[in-house]
């Protein structure tokens, strides 16, 4: 079984930052690629950025040169720093797994821009 644990989400002004950290444990291997989705209210979820074992990443469109996806291999956790926040950024911020068997979500962390 494989559980990720979301923080770092909150309340936070436009303009401003604030930093996701996932953490994964169970059956998982560091070359699994993780990434990190959201969900606004009323839209479908959608990829926010993805990084293999090795270190590769991809981003969407809307938060290229904002946020950074980054990963620690050896303590399992994924991280996505966010800077220059917009209120269009306000969603659930969902962490992702990819294994051989399935995809495992994290719970989610509410991330809310005020404009």
């Amino acid at each position: 079984q494989v559980q990720l644990v979301e923080s770092g989400g909150g309340l936070v002004q436009a303009g401003g930052s604030l930093r996701l950290s996932c953490a994964a444990s169970g059956n998982i291997f560091s070359i699994n690629p993780m990434g990190w989705y959201r969900q606004a209210s009323g839209k479908q979820r959608e990829l926010v950025a993805t990084i293999t074992g090795g270190g590769r990443t991809n981003y969407a469109d809307s938060i290229k040169g904002r946020f950074t996806i980054s990963r620690d291999n050896a303590k399992n956790t994924v991280y996505l720093q966010m800077n220059s926040l917009k209120s269009e950024d306000t969603a659930v911020y969902y962490c992702n797994i990819k294994t051989p068997r399935s995809d495992y979500w994290g719970q989610g962390t509410q991330v809310t821009v005020s404009s």
